[in-house]
């Protein structure tokens, strides 16, 4: 049975080319969603890029026909704009005048003319009102990656005998005839790998003997920055070892580093710690450009008053918190006074070795030679991130960092964020490096651990 799908305001705002993702169905606008887009069209943010989108979609096809009727779509369905349904009653609780009633009432509507309608919805508590007066109601789906457990993490426990990991450390490779994923089923590794993935490889016989590796395709190899201690850091663990190794790869093989995880898993300070090393020791790259996206800021940036540097300055502040400890831990001695320490960071920036600047700016730049970090990329849409690793020019290194479970953005949660969308979009891509750490990798303190275990 052909279905009717109403679509809301927040889903064009995130997504204006939702109404092709629904096959021969039919696609129902009501005119309060042209009303509400409307007011979006003059916004400077994405959300204002979106709709003016939306209307130049629905304008050109309003040139194929009388879009208050129908006009069909090149999958076979037809789009219209709902004008009726006033006289649609709601619980009489309800503000019959709010907007996302009035979207109610419109399917409503459709239900009673005996319409299969579904409202298609981002507002959870919409879709929830929707169910409360029997209308069937679903999240916009085109754009999400799997649940946060079932995404991509970047590594995997795989098996061998003891024999083939002496080899492996005797010749820094090894193939994958006999390495199991899972040893008491017979799950052989091969063909159960993806490229770049990061493997803990133990022994049959004793589960302690380990080694770590990365899948280049063909084979396990060796990690080859192990060892490394960029800008004086040591990696704790096995987990920090795999995104040294993300990190100090060039940018010939890894122009993009994903990094997942909780707060206090090191991955601001690792990518600030590693880029030092390869712009300030190596001269590997031309300079560090750190960019945090904020909700708020990317929305008022063009308002606010003082230079660019002085508007995000405020968002910086766990940058300069990271590099305090990097350069304190450079030289004890170096600075016993706080103003000595606050000197060395300023120059940093005085001299342009690091640069700061708001997401929004980055848009149809092309970035050469740079180390790029985006902190806090769970804030990001799908098309911003995008938009953002389309940027990256020759030389350029590109890590996206983030916390999915920290998201500000009212339209994303863990499966529609940027940086989760990236990662599993570029699964796979010999170019890109990703790990996902866990609350067993916080190194900040242990009260940090802790309260992250119970909190």
């Amino acid at each position: 049975m052909k279905k009717t799908f109403v679509i809301d305001t927040n889903v064009l705002l995130q997504s204006p080319y939702a109404i092709y993702h629904f096959e021969d169905n039919d696609i129902v606008i009501p005119a309060v969603v042209l009303e509400e887009l409307d007011k979006f069209k003059k916004d400077p943010s994405e959300l204002g890029a979106n709709a003016r989108e939306t209307s130049r979609i629905l304008d050109e096809l309003r040139t194929q026909g009388d879009i208050s009727k129908g006009v069909e779509l090149q999958s076979g369905g037809m789009l219209r704009i709902e004008l009726n349904c006033e006289n649609v009653r709601l619980p009489e609780c309800w503000d019959p005048k709010k907007n996302d009633n009035r979207v109610l009432k419109v399917c409503l509507g459709l239900k009673e003319e005996g319409l299969k309608t579904i409202l298609i919805s981002k507002d959870i508590f919409e879709r929830i009102k929707a169910e409360i007066v029997g209308v069937t109601a679903q999240d916009f789906y085109a754009e999400q990656v799997p649940r946060y457990d079932e995404q991509y993490t970047g590594l995997c426990n795989v098996y061998a005998d003891d024999e083939k990991i002496n080899d492996f450390y005797t010749n820094g490779s090894i193939d994958l005839n006999g390495v199991y994923i899972n040893y008491e089923n017979s799950v052989m590794a091969d063909g159960n790998l993806i490229m770049n993935q990061f493997l803990i490889i133990h022994s049959l016989t004793n589960l302690n003997h380990t080694a770590l590796g990365r899948f280049d395709g063909k084979k396990i190899v060796k990690l080859i920055h192990a060892t490394e201690r960029p800008f004086g850091v040591n990696p704790r663990n096995a987990h920090q070892k795999f995104m040294q190794e993300a990190l100090l790869t060039d940018s010939d093989n890894a122009p993009l580093v994903i990094l997942k995880g909780p707060a206090g898993t090191a991955k601001t300070f690792y990518s600030l710690a590693t880029g030092l090393q390869k712009v300030v020791e190596e001269h590997a790259y031309r300079k560090i450009l750190v960019c945090r996206p904020n909700v708020k800021m990317d929305e008022d940036i063009g308002f606010l008053p003082g230079t660019e540097e002085e508007k995000i300055a405020p968002y910086m502040r766990p940058i300069i918190d990271n590099l305090e400890i990097l350069l304190d831990s450079e030289n004890k001695d170096k600075f016993n006074h706080e103003h000595e320490l606050s000197d060395k960071i300023q120059e940093l920036f005085d001299r342009k070795i690091i640069n700061t600047e708001a997401i929004a700016f980055i848009r149809g730049r092309s970035i050469v030679g740079q180390w790029v970090i985006i902190d806090e990329a769970q804030n990001l849409t799908p098309k911003q991130v995008k938009g953002i690793i389309t940027r990256a020019g020759a030389g350029t290194k590109i890590i996206l960092a983030g916390d999915p479970f920290q998201i500000d953005h009212p339209f994303l949660d863990t499966r529609t964020n940027g940086l989760c969308f990236a990662a599993e979009k570029m699964k796979g891509s010999r170019l890109t490096y990703q790990i996902s750490l866990g609350e067993e990798d916080c190194e900040r303190s242990a009260l940090s651990s802790e309260s992250s275990k119970r909190m």
